[in-house]
């Protein structure tokens, strides 16, 4: 393991035809299991004539988090041939989600699993793939009398922040190297108006 890992660099989509049936696949780059509801959402509801949704997708670098959904369609048919696809592509922090628009004619399990692949390999295939460094996200809470210290910490560390809310306290989300996280906290600690939510 060199530290990094690879993934794809923004969303792509695929497209599967067989016997009039139609397979819509989308590739996302995601950083945890709350970014999948989302883009699945999304996907419904721009697809509402749709038959099914089947997904899967792989998180994670040591630790290696996965999951397969069929959606309605025969076990084993939909999800786990696009988890195959993530897998066989070598990348993580990915979500494939794969529409189907029934064309009339039953294609059988060896059917939806050849064309679940293939529709997810498309996807996957049009991706540019790229290493990203694992990365780790804080939530900060602290006073705004506080905001030179912690900013200086975070762009003296070469952190990033991800998301700032200011009501009667800061609250922040940062986001840096997850090799340098413990370090990072460390010095966090040192300032005692700052705590980790």
């Amino acid at each position: 393991m060199s530290g990094t890992f690879k993934t794809i660099s923004k969303p792509t989509e695929g497209l599967f035809k067989d016997r009039g049936s139609k397979f819509i696949a989308y590739a996302f780059p995601i950083q945890s299991v709350e970014d999948v509801k989302p883009h699945l959402e999304r996907l419904k509801a721009e697809h509402p004539s749709s038959r099914h949704v089947c997904y899967a997708y792989q998180l994670g670098v040591d630790g290696i988090e996965y999951r397969a959904n069929d959606d309605g369609e025969p076990s084993g048919s939909a999800g786990l041939p696009i988890l195959n696809q993530i897998k066989s592509k070598e990348v993580t922090n990915v979500l494939v989600a794969v529409v189907r628009y029934f064309g009339g004619t039953k294609l059988g399990v060896s059917g939806l699993i050849n064309a679940y692949k293939e529709a997810a390999k498309e996807a996957l295939e049009t991706a540019s793939v790229i290493e990203k460094v694992p990365t780790s996200i804080i939530k900060l809470q602290f006073p705004h009398s506080s905001i030179g210290d912690v900013e200086r910490l975070i762009r003296q560390n070469g952190w990033e922040i991800v998301q700032q809310e200011f009501t009667l306290d800061c609250k922040w989300t940062v986001s840096g190297p997850s090799s340098e996280k413990d370090d990072f906290i460390d010095q966090l600690n040192l300032l005692p108006s700052v705590q980790l939510r």
